[in-house]
C-alpha cells in the first residue's frame, strides 16, 4: 500500500466518477495496485483551464476490469471516503513545487510529473492535504450568539496541522467532513440558497443557508461538491423529506403530498430552476438527482 496521485480533469475522455470510480489504461496496472487500500489524491493538470490543481482525496478500495472497456479497469473508490478540499492545492507556490517527489536529483521536474498515476511519499502527501483543507476563515454553521457550544469547539476552530497529526483519521472524521463539505458547496453557490435565490448573513457573519446531500450520507452519499446543494432551512427540510425535488435540468419539483402547494411555490424563484454554480462540475449530476427523485422524492 501507499499513497498515489491520479490525474483526472473534469472534460476526461475516461468513464471517471471521481467519488466512484477511476478509469484507467491496463499501462498502469502496477502503479494503481500500490495504492490499494491507501489514499490518493486527485490532481487536474495545469493546462486545463481554471486549473483546480490538487483538488480532492479518496481511498482505492478495489481494482477490476472493466467490463465494458475491453483493456481498462478501474480504481473502485471506497463509499464515504471522497472528499473536495478547501482550498484547491497549485502545482507549485512560493516555496516550489508542492509535490518534491516529481524533482530530479537537479531539483528539476522530471518527466514522472507526466504520469496520469504515480506514487506520492508521505510527506508529499501530508504537505497537500494540510493545504487543501487549512481554513483560517471558515463558514461557520448557523448557531445563536448565546447559544452554548459545548461538543464543538474542534468544529468551529480553524484547522491546524501538526507534523505528528495523523492525516488519514483528520480526513475520515465525520465533523470534519461535514465541515469541509459545508465550505466547498457553500462556495460554489455563493452563500445562496438554490431554490429561493435568497442570500442572507447574519449579524454573525454566518450564512443562513444549509449545505444539503442529494444522496445522504447514510445512503452511501459521497461529500462531492456535485453531490451537494446550497439550501436554506426550511427548504433543506421539505427537500430532506421528498416534499421538493429536481429535475435532471434542475427544473423544480413539488410533491403532491405537500399540504400548501401554493405556500411553497411562493418560495421557489421565478424561473422555477434552481440557482446553479457557474462552473459545470459544481452543479448536481444527474445520477445523485436521479437517487433523490427514486428514493425520496414523494411523486
Amino acid at each position: 500500500m501507499g499513497f498515489g496521485v491520479f490525474i483526472h480533469r473534469s472534460d476526461s475522455i475516461y468513464d471517471d466518477s471521481p467519488a466512484e470510480r477511476y478509469q484507467f489504461p491496463s499501462q498502469y496496472l502496477t502503479r494503481v495496485q500500490a495504492s490499494l487500500g491507501d489514499w490518493i489524491i486527485y490532481y487536474e493538470p495545469r493546462k486545463v483551464t481554471e486549473t483546480r490543481g490538487y483538488f480532492a482525496v479518496a481511498r482505492v478500495e478495489q481494482i477490476i476490469p472493466d467490463p465494458a472497456a475491453p483493456g481498462m479497469h478501474l480504481a473502485l473508490i471506497e463509499p464515504g471516503s471522497y472528499l473536495d478540499f478547501v482550498n484547491p492545492v497549485p502545482f507549485s507556490g512560493a516555496d516550489g513545487v508542492v509535490e518534491r517527489s516529481v524533482l530530479n536529483t537537479q531539483g528539476r521536474i522530471s518527466g514522472r510529473a507526466q504520469s496520469a498515476v504515480r506514487p506520492i511519499s508521505s510527506n508529499d502527501f501530508s504537505r497537500i492535504i494540510a493545504l487543501g483543507l487549512d481554513n483560517s476563515e471558515p463558514l461557520l454553521p448557523r448557531v445563536d450568539a448565546d447559544a452554548s457550544s459545548s461538543g464543538f469547539e474542534e468544529e468551529q476552530a480553524p484547522f491546524q496541522f501538526e507534523q505528528s497529526r495523523d492525516r488519514v483519521s483528520f480526513v475520515a472524521s465525520r465533523i470534519v467532513r461535514d465541515r469541509v463539505f459545508r465550505q466547498v458547496v457553500l462556495r460554489a453557490y455563493d452563500k445562496r440558497c438554490a431554490i429561493t435565490g435568497l442570500k442572507l448573513i447574519n449579524g454573525g457573519g454566518r450564512a443562513e443557508v444549509d449545505a444539503a446531500h442529494i444522496r445522504p450520507v447514510e445512503a452511501s452519499g459521497p461529500d462531492i461538491v456535485s453531490n451537494g446543494i446550497a439550501l436554506s432551512g426550511t427548504v433543506h427540510w421539505m427537500f430532506d423529506r421528498g416534499l421538493i425535488g429536481l429535475t435532471d435540468d434542475l427544473e423544480i419539483l413539488i410533491s403532491r403530498h405537500v399540504n400548501d402547494p401554493d405556500a411553497v411555490r411562493g418560495l421557489i424563484n421565478k424561473t422555477g430552476r434552481a440557482i446553479m454554480p457557474r462552473r459545470a462540475f459544481e452543479r448536481p449530476h444527474a445520477h445523485f438527482l436521479q437517487w433523490h427523485r427514486e428514493y425520496c422524492f414523494k411523486q
